[in-house]
């Protein structure tokens, strides 16, 4: 990392600087080209601090200018408010995988950061540009990162797609929110995304287990979640466990084979609920009947932004949440089933109203 100390610049000394700095590195790379082409990493931020020293000279940096090494964002940095982050290929391209969207190691006070890219394919090019005008994308390594693209377009920025800009995002709470929310509106049926954020991440995130592996309690939890988030369950499609497969091996990191005996296996079984006998019951409907407690405790438990995301619906309140889970068990548990005069929905509203009072007991003291 460079730095300079010198606070009394602007803009067009810096711009001014690197263009210099960018415009020797050319020439100076044209004429020691089996050199340049040894200068990647570490190598190439050397002979950037080396030519932006020489490039100093007569300017407001003229002896400021420091190489620190160490992994922290940007990798200079000027006046505690500029900053070039050096980047390099050795490939025929102006592409590459950048820095995380966390910016967790960026260094305190920095406001305006540039991209000094080096193509280091003969014939070596340089290029230097804002920082957030080269960004096009957000991909996934052990952590989003932004992907550069130095040709991109004024206009095709990835802030563009998701129409926030570049310090808004880097100055909230939660960066990687609305890039999920952006990817999230674009996925088709079947498919989702793979995140390890910071909303996310643990250490064993990037484990993946086999369901059979799994205790009894970490199964019969697993189950009860799938029908606390997805109802369909009880339905008769044939991509009722789909969404709960999808869910389980994102997001829980969770292979199971066979997710249909979770909630099939073992025949019909006959349930008397409030006097009222229910005979011959599909065995699905049977297992949500017979956990009904602590379903509806899981889906209470569970906030209306992580329902939302699972759901892939934009509700604002817990009473949208509840009629749309109310809803959507009633249909789907109706495709497999005639209750004939008991009321299965007033039952399920019954217990659902009861659990939330409860909680709310609870939470009160």
């Amino acid at each position: 990392m460079l730095i300079s100390v010198n606070k009394d610049v602007d803009n067009s000394d810096f711009e001014q600087l690197l263009k210099f700095t960018t415009d020797t590195l050319q020439e100076t790379s044209t004429k020691e080209t089996g050199r340049y082409l040894t200068l990647l990493g570490n190598k190439l931020e050397d002979e950037v601090y080396d030519v932006m020293c020489s490039c100093s000279v007569n300017t407001p940096f003229e002896g400021t200018i420091e190489l620190i090494s160490g992994q922290k964002f940007p990798d200079i940095i000027a006046n505690n408010f500029y900053g070039v982050e050096v980047k390099s290929t050795k490939q025929n391209h102006w592409k590459t995988t950048g820095n995380s969207v966390l910016e967790s190691t960026r260094v305190e006070d920095i406001q305006r950061i540039y991209m000094l890219f080096g193509k280091i394919f003969d014939p070596i090019e340089f290029k230097c540009r804002p920082y957030e005008e080269c960004l096009y994308d957000v991909i996934v390594t052990h952590s989003p990162r932004y992907a550069i693209d130095m040709n991109l377009s004024i206009g095709k920025t990835i802030f563009d797609k998701i129409d926030l800009d570049y310090d808004t995002i880097r100055q909230s709470q939660n960066p990687i929110k609305p890039f999920k929310e952006y990817y999230r509106n674009k996925l088709a049926e079947g498919q989702e995304l793979w995140w390890l954020d910071n909303e996310e991440y643990k250490p064993d995130s990037i484990i993946f287990k086999i369901w059979n592996s799994l205790n009894k309690e970490e199964k019969d939890k697993f189950t009860i979640l799938g029908y606390a988030y997805f109802p369909e369950i009880l339905g008769k499609q044939q991509t009722k466990f789909d969404k709960f497969t999808l869910w389980l091996s994102v997001k829980q990191r969770i292979i199971c084979p066979n997710v249909r005996d979770l909630f099939t296996a073992g025949g019909q079984e006959n349930i008397a609920i409030e006097n009222f006998k229910l005979i011959a019951l599909p065995q699905a409907l049977a297992k949500f009947i017979n956990n009904i407690d602590l379903i509806v405790d899981e889906f209470i438990s569970t906030d209306t932004e992580k329902l939302n995301e699972i759901w892939r619906t934009n509700l604002k309140t817990r009473n949208e949440i509840n009629e749309k889970w109310i809803n959507r068990t009633i249909i789907a548990s109706s495709m497999i089933y005639n209750f004939g005069r008991f009321n299965f929905e007033k039952w399920i509203k019954s217990k659902l109203n009861t659990a939330t009072n409860m909680r709310s007991k609870i939470m009160r003291g």
